[in-house]
This record gives C-alpha cells, sequence and structure tokens, in this order.
C-alpha cells in the first residue's frame, strides 16, 4: 500500500483538500442518478480513501464507505461522521446488502491484472440492486494515458506552518503491461516549521477500453463509456464508465 494510505496517512487532507471535489462529485452524482431506473437513495462507495467525495456526496445520498486502509479511514471519519465505514478490500468485500448505485472513484486504479479488475467489478454487481447503477472512474485507460508532472499542495500560507507540497511524476516504463507508475515527492511542513523530503510510489493499473467494456459485460452490467466533464480538464482527456445492472 503506498505510504500516503499508511504512516503519511494524516497529511491526506493537505494533499487532495475535499473542496476541491464538489465540480466532480456533482458529476458523479448526476451520472449515477441518471443510470438508475429510479431516483438512487442509497450508494455505496468502494475505496473510498480519505472521504473526499462522499463529503459532497452525501447530501444527496445515504452513503456507504469502503476502505482498507485504517489511516485513510480515521480521516473520512473526522470528515464524514455521519457515514458509515467499512474495512474492506474491493475486491472481496460482501456486504449481504444491495444498494441503488456503487461508486468505484480512483481507487479502481490499484486494481493492476484482469484478476483484480475482474473482482472489483464483481464486487459491484453484488451490491448493485437490479435496476441499479455502478460508476468506475479511472485516471486512465490505455488509448488516453499520457506521461506527465504535476504539483500541488495546501496550507502553510497566511502565517500557518503545516503544509504540504508535492511533484506527482507519471510514467509508464512498460507499455506492454497493464500498470504505470506515479511517483510523488512530498515536501512536509510540521507546525515547529520542521520541513522533510518523502518519497511515495503508486503502481497503478491500466487497461483498454474493450477490456473495461469486456469485463463489465462479463459480469453481468450493460456498460458504456461516458466523458468525464470538468472545467479544469481538456473535454474528451478522460473518461468514465456507467455498467447499468438489468
Amino acid at each position: 500500500m503506498p505510504r500516503m494510505y499508511e504512516e503519511l496517512a494524516s497529511w491526506w487532507p493537505l494533499l487532495s483538500a475535499p473542496a476541491d471535489y464538489a465540480e466532480e462529485a456533482a458529476f458523479y452524482g448526476d451520472a449515477l442518478a441518471a443510470a438508475c431506473d429510479r431516483p438512487p437513495r442509497t450508494v455505496l462507495e468502494l475505496g473510498s480513501g480519505g472521504g473526499n467525495n462522499a463529503s459532497h456526496l452525501k447530501a444527496r445520498f445515504d452513503m456507504v464507505l469502503v476502505e482498507p486502509s485504517a489511516g485513510m479511514r480515521a480521516v473520512s471519519r473526522a470528515l464524514n461522521p455521519e457515514c458509515e465505514h467499512v474495512e474492506g478490500d474491493m475486491r472481496t468485500v460482501r456486504l449481504a446488502r444491495q444498494f441503488d448505485a456503487v461508486f468505484v472513484h480512483d481507487a479502481v486504479c490499484y486494481m493492476t491484472t484482469d484478476t483484480d479488475l475482474c473482482l472489483a467489478i464483481e464486487t459491484a454487481f453484488v451490491h448493485c440492486r437490479p435496476g441499479g447503477a455502478a460508476l468506475f472512474a479511472p485516471d486512465h485507460v490505455r488509448e488516453n494515458f499520457v506521461p506527465s508532472t504535476d504539483h500541488g499542495g495546501h496550507g502553510g500560507t497566511d502565517g500557518q506552518t503545516h503544509g504540504l507540497r508535492y511533484l506527482q511524476w507519471t510514467w509508464d516504463p512498460d507499455p506492454a503491461d497493464t500498470t504505470y507508475l506515479v511517483d510523488y515527492a512530498y515536501l512536509l511542513r510540521t507546525p515547529d516549521g520542521a520541513v522533510r523530503v518523502e518519497h511515495d510510489r503508486h503502481v497503478e493499473g491500466l487497461f483498454r477500453r474493450a477490456d473495461w467494456l469486456r469485463l463489465l459485460s462479463e459480469a453481468g452490467f450493460e456498460a458504456r463509456i461516458v466523458p468525464f466533464e470538468h472545467s479544469e480538464l481538456e473535454p474528451g482527456s478522460h473518461e468514465v464508465f456507467v455498467a447499468e445492472r438489468p
């Protein structure tokens, strides 16, 4: 598991602030609502992380959040105390109940093999009621992957000393396999003004559109590709998979 989800988990809100998710959470909520046969009330999120999307979606839906990392569940509980939190892996968790919709954000990127992705899709199908829908939002598919760098972070302004800044380097050492790498360099500044540097490597899955659609169909979903619309992204550069359970 990447270090940000273990010993560095308390830094997560400074890496990725909940307020930054308002626009994309609205898109996901609208897409799920449009795909269900009736207005959805209950939503299961698999791989909910620090709960940033849930902090917006909980105003529309009753959310159950499944996350394997204890550190990230603690961050999310502080942000979303009204939501049910469950320890679990999206490949194996079974809650013995169904939901109007299932949401899998970029945590699906940690499915790095066909087997992993198939198991995560099966979990979504098992927990989705007939007439409901699931949405999967990988950061990339093979066809639109482009190596890139990025930077950001929060805190450490207006005289405050507690803050984080990061450099993100996304690259693919072997285009023939189903993974790519995201390397992070974190600058972590504590309230006493001390700064340290940490490196964190994320190994993430990269699949073709056809593989996504095949696995979703084999699980029993009726799936389609939906362009992801966001004001900070070039139109057509990203997409999500919306899958309806007949």
